[in-house]
């Protein structure tokens, strides 16, 4: 006689089946509408943002420049987009401007814009006729012409005044052999301002052949000083030491000469 075995699964197991089959679909269905989402914000974010106007735009400018202008050169408008702007395009543009020392321009993903300019600084003035008036025009440490002041009394007023540059214009570069004077004059600016101060100008004579040379006026003597085109704190303050000297004395030349590194001068005897 044989017996015959057979193994029906019970009630509870076929309902834990169920339940793990509910909750595997549950799961699926969770990770798709989850890849979905993420997907549209892939989308978004790296396709279409990028092409919608900047929500920030921010200029940083000065006075004399504003915020109107800046866009107007810049190109930048209503419709401009993080994909559209060409930081290196408008660097260049801005560039152009005369007041403007350097641009700094900064995209950030996916719709802001800042915009950074600095502005020339004087170094020093010369005087210029324009429109049959005499006028102060602002030389900056890179020689160039950027500004025309109102008086010597007014906005001009602490700077040397720089004479004998012919015909000097706006947007002018002084040449390529005098760029180092406005260089140094900004620096001694920077370092000991009272040096600067006690010259009211500063004369380029041009030699008889190559090369210049300066001639500085001080403000509390009517003893000129003549120096080859090196102006440095250490001639400024031999000079301002002999100056001194000289105002106790009773003859004084009328100039001093430090071409050679060491002051020299002639005095004319009463006759």
């Amino acid at each position: 006689m044989t017996a015959n075995f057979s193994y029906a699964p019970s009630a509870k197991t076929e309902t834990n089946s169920k339940s793990s089959r509910k909750i595997e679909k549950g799961l699926k269905r969770l990770l798709i509408i989850a890849g979905i989402v993420f997907s549209a914000e892939l989308v978004w974010l790296f396709v279409i943002s990028p092409f919608i106007p900047f929500s920030t735009i921010e200029v940083q400018t000065f006075a004399g420049l504003n915020r109107a202008d800046v866009l107007k050169t810049a190109a930048i408008d209503d419709t401009s987009s993080f994909v559209s702007t060409n930081v290196a395009e408008i660097q260049k543009k801005l560039s152009s401007l005369i007041l403007v020392s350097s641009v700094k321009v900064t995209k950030r993903f996916p719709d802001k814009l800042t915009i950074s300019l600095v502005p020339r600084k004087a170094a020093a003035v010369t005087l210029a006729n324009i429109n049959g008036k005499q006028v102060p025009l602002f030389i900056d440490s890179q020689g160039v012409f950027f500004k025309i002041g109102n008086s010597l009394s007014g906005d001009a007023a602490g700077l040397p005044v720089i004479s004998g540059i012919e015909n000097p214009q706006m947007y002018m570069q002084l040449p390529a052999s005098l760029v180092p004077l406005t260089e140094k004059i900004s620096a001694i600016a920077g370092g000991s301002p009272e040096l600067l101060s006690a010259i009211s100008e500063i004369r380029i004579e041009q030699k008889s052949w190559e090369g210049y040379d300066l001639v500085l006026y001080p403000v509390h003597s009517s003893i000129k000083v003549r120096i080859e085109n090196n102006l440095t704190e250490e001639i400024l303050r031999y000079m301002l030491l002999m100056l001194n000297v000289f105002e106790q004395a009773s003859q004084k030349p009328r100039e001093i000469d430090f071409r050679s590194g060491i002051g020299s001068y002639k005095i004319k005897e009463n006759s």
